[in-house]
């Protein structure tokens, strides 16, 4: 399925790892788990990191218990910090750069990921009212991806989040708004809302969700199969081994890659057009 994805300029909001001197195998830990075979400190590098930055074991992750290797993307954090923070020159070659390097990559991806929510933002016709402080919004987070190294590692970036996430909240009002069919006397149904709802293992099968909110909902293995997702705000939603098989989630919105990666789902899933069907999916 083509992408077509949101962008800022010419800047691209995926992983680019023939760029990145592989920062999420270095920078990032993991432990022990389903999703991870072993233990990594932070600023370790993995031991299937080659020599290129290229991973040793790419098209063996799954079989190899690096299940959450699959699941993750950087929005495009990875190349900006290694070819614009830093200029092309890797962790290898300026060791004394590395700590510096490891500490500004968090920091970039969660701006890189807030790009993401405010450029699909710009694309839902429903906010246009809110379209000229949205783009506003987005040049002052681009910017701020631009600092140096050291201003990145203080950035306080929950209060920056914050703001953002003041305009993305009342973005999905509005677009979930127009979602609901007309009920009683031609009005429409108020859009449900389930922000923070404990979900986890829900049946949900075949569920009517449109417009419902579900920030930050915990759908850890729910089973969603053929459920309807149309313009459901999804954003921070938990969707870890959610069954999204035959579920339709055509405009769904702030849904992101590593949400649809963690999800389980089939040819019949329906996704919006900015994301890809991930590889493991039956």
């Amino acid at each position: 399925m083509e992408s077509t994805e949101p962008q800022v300029g010419a800047l691209t909001l995926r992983a680019d790892c023939t760029n990145c001197f592989g920062l999420c195998c270095v920078a990032l830990p993991f432990g022990r788990s389903t999703d991870f075979a072993v233990d990594k400190p932070a600023g370790t590098p993995c031991a299937r990191l080659n020599d290129d930055f290229g991973c040793s074991i790419h098209t063996r992750l799954r079989t190899s218990g690096f299940t959450g290797c699959t699941v993750y993307d950087c929005f495009g954090a990875g190349q900006k910090v290694s070819q614009v923070t830093f200029g092309g020159e890797d962790w290898r070659r300026k060791p004394g750069a590395a700590p510096t390097m490891f500490a500004a990559f968090p920091v970039v991806r969660q701006l890189h990921e807030l790009l993401w929510y405010l450029a699909e933002s710009l694309t839902l016709a429903p906010a246009r009212e809110l379209h000229g402080a949205l783009r506003e919004l987005l040049v002052q987070t681009e910017d701020l991806t631009l600092l140096s190294a050291d201003d990145l590692a203080a950035l306080d970036v929950p209060a920056h989040r914050q703001r953002v996430n003041v305009l993305l909240l009342r973005t999905s009002e509005l677009v979930r708004a127009g979602a609901r069919p007309a009920g009683k006397g031609g009005k429409g149904r108020r859009p449900k809302d389930r922000r923070g709802a404990d979900l986890m293992g829900a049946r949900l099968r075949g569920a009517d969700l449109r417009g419902t909110s579900l920030r930050g909902a915990c759908l850890i293995a729910a089973d969603l199969r053929g459920a309807d997702l149309r313009q459901t705000d999804l954003i921070g939603a938990d969707l870890r081994d959610a069954d999204l098989s035959g579920a339709d989630l055509t405009g769904a919105i702030f849904l992101t890659q590593p949400q649809v990666n963690a999800a389980r789902g089939d040819g019949a899933t329906r996704l919006p057009t900015a994301l890809d069907r991930p590889a493991h999916w039956s």
